[in-house]
């Protein structure tokens, strides 16, 4: 059974935000507007986070894209009273949005920040309600909703590979974010598979994991700027 992961690699993202608009395309999320993210509501799966490291005027501006770390030792998990989320086989965080009644106890447990309570209604401004993808429900108010790993094509590569009998390809699978980044920073696959890009990528002296010392272990792995 396949256990997906992310590799992310730093030293090629731009912060060009590509991913950020493929995600919002790909799960259908709702636009916040300007008003709402004053209010701290603003609603992404992912999003860029910008810093900048070195004294003036040698300033240099870096880039780390943050989405659902889909950790192993989730803390957002044991949290939900209803079982809303929970770990698959796979190693994917699942959230059962059926089941979701608004606690938001996930979202104060995460560490990354990275879970967005549907505050209203979705709507887009037209439009953009034209381009919602039919293979991705539209989420009500009052629930808590974040990244997938875009389980959706995750799904469809596995039927795929079921009907053919083999197994899912390397490669196969690609998220928005991964399929819509310009300079391939982001890659995604089965970590438990050596042979495997992202396994490859994963093992590397660069790899680190974001807040690593709080023993979630997260299966998105972030490459540091600089060579082998």
């Amino acid at each position: 059974m396949p256990q997906w992961g992310m590799v992310i690699d730093l030293d090629r993202c731009t912060g060009c935000n590509a991913c950020v608009a493929a995600c919002h395309a790909e799960n259908n999320l709702p636009i916040a507007g300007e008003e709402e993210a004053a209010k701290g509501r603003s609603f992404h799966w992912i999003r860029i986070e910008r810093y900048i490291e070195g004294e003036y005027p040698n300033l240099k501006t870096r880039f780390i894209p943050v989405l659902c770390q889909h950790c192993d030792e989730a803390p957002c998990e044991p949290v939900c009273p209803v079982f809303a989320t929970y770990h698959s086989p796979q190693g994917l965080n699942v959230q059962v949005y059926n089941r979701c009644i608004g606690t938001r106890f996930c979202a104060n447990a995460c560490p990354y920040t990275v879970r967005h309570f549907n505050w209203f209604d979705p709507r887009w401004p037209e439009p953009l309600e034209r381009q919602l993808n039919p293979e991705v429900s539209v989420r009500t108010k009052g629930m808590i909703e974040k990244c997938t790993f875009c389980i959706q094509r995750i799904r469809k590569a596995a039927d795929l590979a079921k009907d053919e009998e083999r197994p899912v390809g390397d490669g196969e699978v690609q998220p928005a974010c991964a399929q819509s980044c310009p300079t391939d920073a982001i890659v995604f696959g089965d970590l438990s598979d050596p042979g495997s890009r992202v396994s490859k990528l994963a093992s590397q002296r660069r790899a680190f994991r974001l807040q690593e010392d709080l023993g979630t272990q997260p299966r998105v792995i972030y490459l540091k700027e600089g060579s082998e």
